[in-house]
């Protein structure tokens, strides 16, 4: 199936220092674009894959899973080691569940990391009964524009495929159980009003990495997808920041600013 217009990849070649963005579950890389296009402006080498099965039909994610999406991101990052001093690894929702598994599975090899309000478990009805109504109901409304902002629009599926929602809930609870593996330094943005994913999974996340070097911003006028959200230019700049920290080469000639 053709991608839909907007849920392409984005790539730019920069400097030495690299971030890997990952896009949320039934969402694409339209969600983090103009993120992917803020750090590439100021010379970074940026990656934004398209997650198998997203950016199409809903009808193609039920034939993947999590070992799909991760197998994606885990080679975007292997590929920005091989060209890049410094990688950080970023992510919206499930994207930075994806980002935190990187950060518990490559160790020094991600220099840190910034999610953005981060799933970390099924809740409601669903968390119980998944297992067995995945097999009598083949979708679910979807989950897409969660957004304050009048106008922003996110492109997501309209359904969510049930068989893909159980095996996002086992990628979490795997997930959960490696955060104490996370020792990079850590950048936490939630939405005080979020619709899709409530502030407990940031506390939970928050609560069991190993992270000493730990920042929270919480974003008052925005929901779940706040990287198209009022505060969309907060989140670029304080992750920009929060780079530029770690990795103070950034910006000056010969190095980031390159490309």
């Amino acid at each position: 199936m053709p991608v839909l217009p907007g849920a392409e990849p984005f790539r730019h070649e920069g400097g030495d220092t690299g971030v890997l963005l990952c896009h949320g579950f039934t969402g694409s890389p339209q969600s983090l674009r103009p993120w992917a296009e803020y750090l590439a402006a100021r010379g970074l080498t940026v990656s934004l894959p398209l997650l198998p099965g997203h950016g199409t039909r809903w009808e193609d994610m039920q034939l993947t899973g999590w070992q799909d999406w991760y197998a994606e991101v885990d080679r975007e990052l292997r590929a920005l080691r091989e060209r890049c001093t410094r990688v950080f690894v970023a992510g919206l929702s499930m994207g930075a569940t994806l980002a935190l598994r990187l950060a518990a599975k490559h160790g020094d090899e991600v220099s840190g990391l910034v999610v953005v309000n981060p799933a970390n478990r099924m809740h409601g009805l669903a968390a119980y009964t998944l297992p067995v109504v995945r097999h009598l109901v083949r979708t679910t409304k979807g989950i897409a524009d969660d957004i304050a902002k009048e106008g922003s629009v996110e492109l997501g599926y309209g359904r969510v495929p049930l068989r893909s929602a159980h095996s996002l809930r086992t990628f979490f609870r795997l997930v959960d159980g490696e955060l104490p593996q996370v020792t990079q330094p850590l950048l936490v943005l939630r939405s005080a009003q979020d619709h899709v994913v409530p502030a407990a999974d940031s506390a939970r996340v928050l609560s069991r990495v190993s992270s000493t070097d730990v920042q929270e911003i919480v974003l008052e006028q925005s929901y779940h997808v706040a990287t198209l959200d009022h505060e969309a230019d907060r989140i670029f700049e304080e992750s920009y920041a929060f780079i530029g920290r770690l990795a103070p080469s950034i910006g000056k000639e010969g190095t980031a600013a390159r490309g």
